[in-house]
């Protein structure tokens, strides 16, 4: 079921989140990725159903060549999705998700793959399971889609500094909206899961003393690795930028001698009573070529991998803080 209006929040199904953490945590430290199946109703993007994709070692496996690969996995799409419509489950696609680690999943790869999903279904969707984050903060499901004003400039294939400050929306340099999630679970899945706690012995109310950790800085340590070598790589996206500048200004400066000199010979062929030369064309002229501008997508990449990261530092900073805090006030209660 196809919507016209623009999703607002992403509804999974409490099996669809056991799918994906299995799949994601049996496969690491491969990344691995999958299809999303459910249905697109008003402005809830609901998700009931998952399946995943055969990993790259099993389509090397199959042949060498990647367009061969690329084709056995649109078959095997295709016939899980056929077999799934045999058995009545829905079998709309609505997204797909990805596997990653520390959120290191904004590149061009996964910008290809969401533009070409959400060019044939409008409110689809990617999934980005993070099991380092799950291991020291809890579930990190999040969802994501690619804003209008970036789906129009890379559309275009113009993603320049004029193209991205002649942007509408304030907002130009996001390139990925999230989304909120929300789980849902059947009334006979949340009776067995009662009916377990009893038989399990499981105490609902128990202390969780693992949250109680203070060991922060292997995680911070590696955060602040990562945008390091994102700054590195900013760095060099803006020494191509500066290069192509230097290299307009010394075209600029050509062309001005150019024209100076046939300024001059018009000049002389005037003083001799010469008739004047006949108007060149400069669109021939390699000296009037423009210079292509560089793409401005890796660099815009990058920005937000750091906005990224650093969201990650602030979000994971403050719950040490509040801990620190709470072992303060024990310990001064204690004393």
């Amino acid at each position: 079921m196809a919507s016209s209006t623009t999703t607002d929040v992403v509804e999974l199904d409490g099996l669809v989140v056991l799918k994906i953490i299995k799949h994601c945590q049996e496969a690491l430290p491969t990344f691995v990725t999958g299809q999303l199946l459910g249905l697109d109703i008003g402005r809830t993007l609901e998700v009931t159903n998952c399946f995943p994709f055969p990993g790259k070692g099993e389509g090397e496996q199959r042949g060498a060549d990647g367009e061969d690969g690329d084709d056995d996995g649109a078959e095997y799409q295709m016939e899980m999705m056929r077999c799934l419509r045999e058995v009545n489950v829905d079998n709309n696609t609505v997204g797909w998700y990805q596997s990653t680690y520390f959120s290191s999943f904004i590149d061009e790869s996964i910008i290809e793959t969401q533009f070409n999903y959400q060019e044939n279904i409008k409110n689809c969707v990617v999934i980005i399971y993070d099991p380092s984050r799950t291991r020291t903060s809890g579930l990190a499901l999040r969802a994501f889609r690619l804003t209008e004003t970036f789906m129009t400039l890379y559309k275009d294939g113009k993603i320049t500094f004029e193209s991205l400050a002649g942007a509408d929306q304030s907002n130009s340099g996001d390139v990925f909206l999230e989304l909120p999630i929300k789980v849902r679970n059947s009334h006979l899945s949340s009776a067995l899961l009662l009916e377990l706690q009893d038989e399990c012995g499981i105490n609902a109310n128990s202390s969780d003393f693992s949250r109680l950790e203070l060991h922060t800085n292997p995680f911070l340590e590696k955060q602040m690795q990562l945008l390091i070598e994102c700054i590195d790589d900013l760095q060099q996206e803006s020494s191509k930028l500066q290069h192509y500048g230097r290299n307009v200004q010394r075209q600029k400066a050509a062309q001005q001698q150019y024209h100076m000199k046939k300024k001059a010979e018009a000049q002389a062929r005037a003083a001799k009573g010469e008739e004047p030369l006949p108007e060149e064309d400069l669109s021939s002229n390699p000296l009037f070529k423009p210079i292509p501008q560089p793409s401005r997508l890796e660099s815009l990449l990058i920005s937000n991998q750091m906005a990224a990261y650093c969201q990650q530092v602030n979000s994971f900073s403050g719950q040490s803080f509040a801990k620190l805090f709470l072992m303060q006030s024990l310990n001064g209660k204690g004393s």
